[in-house]
């Protein structure tokens, strides 16, 4: 089975995200840390079992949970940047790279519900 473009880019995403969660572990920060590690990591884990989909409308259900995933992420990145909870950080690699995940999530369940009302 060929790769998923949108799941290696989710996939470094999380991988991405957890320097931030330690470091903010290390500044006691507890819960947004882990509302950030937690909706990261999902986007690839529901990307991954859209892939093994019974159904397109399985597929297109698990993509836009996982587009919803990185919406919450994006969430979380904003405000832990916008208040300044982690200094020396540079978070707009991080909102870039979760603004073209979101893009390609949104075109792929747009493009799934066309074609399912298509068959």
């Amino acid at each position: 089975m060929k790769e998923s473009i949108v799941g290696g880019k989710a996939y470094f995403y999380a991988l991405s995200i957890i320097p931030l969660y330690q470091k903010m572990l290390q500044q006691k920060e507890y819960i947004i840390s882990r509302q950030l590690l937690r909706s990261s990591t999902s986007i690839g884990a529901n990307i991954e079992e859209a892939t093994a989909g019974i159904s397109r409308k399985d597929f297109c259900a698990k993509m836009a949970i996982a587009s919803k995933e990185a919406r919450e992420s994006r969430f979380w990145l904003r405000l832990i940047s916008d208040s300044n909870l982690i200094g020396e950080f540079e978070f707009q690699d991080l909102l870039k790279e979760i603004d073209e995940i979101i893009k390609m999530l949104t075109k792929i369940v747009k493009t799934t519900q066309i074609q399912e009302i298509k068959y």
